[in-house]
């Protein structure tokens, strides 16, 4: 297994919580709070299929620390917490970026501009990071 491989599960993974947010309305009203706004069962299999992936070939490689990121990620896909998902997703990217400092890993230039764009678009998912909110909380 290499980095690439792993990098391409995130793509994967990253682009069906992409696709999930747009879905879901910018306001969403409080009593829909507690059920949370569910994902389609496609997109369910979808972002299950691509961990099942990753944990089969992972096992038994440097790779494997990074399976319980993936799994606390699709858990919360699965109930439609969208921060749920993104948030172990980004600490996965963080673990990656670590395992390359120690040199456990090789992360290539390629490998490298991956990780920061799909860092950046995990960013642009996470709620506040709309442009329309650019100055807010500064006061007058």
């Amino acid at each position: 297994m290499q980095t690439a491989d792993i990098l391409d599960v995130i793509g994967a993974v990253v682009s069906q919580l992409k696709q999930y947010a747009a879905t879901l309305p910018p306001v969403v009203h409080l009593s829909v709070v507690p059920t949370g706004v569910k994902p389609a069962l496609e997109a369910i299999d979808a972002y299950e299929e691509c961990v099942s992936r990753i944990r089969a070939q992972s096992a038994g490689t440097r790779y494997k620390n990074l399976n319980e990121a993936l799994i606390e990620s699709l858990e919360a896909f699965e109930a439609g917490r969208l921060l749920g998902a993104v948030q172990p997703l980004l600490a996965l990217l963080d673990q990656l970026e670590r395992m390359s400092l120690d040199r456990e890993i090789e992360v290539g230039r390629i490998d490298e501009k991956r990780i920061g764009e799909y860092r950046t678009v995990l960013h642009k998912i996470l709620p506040g990071n709309k442009p329309e909110l650019d100055g807010s909380g500064q006061g007058l």
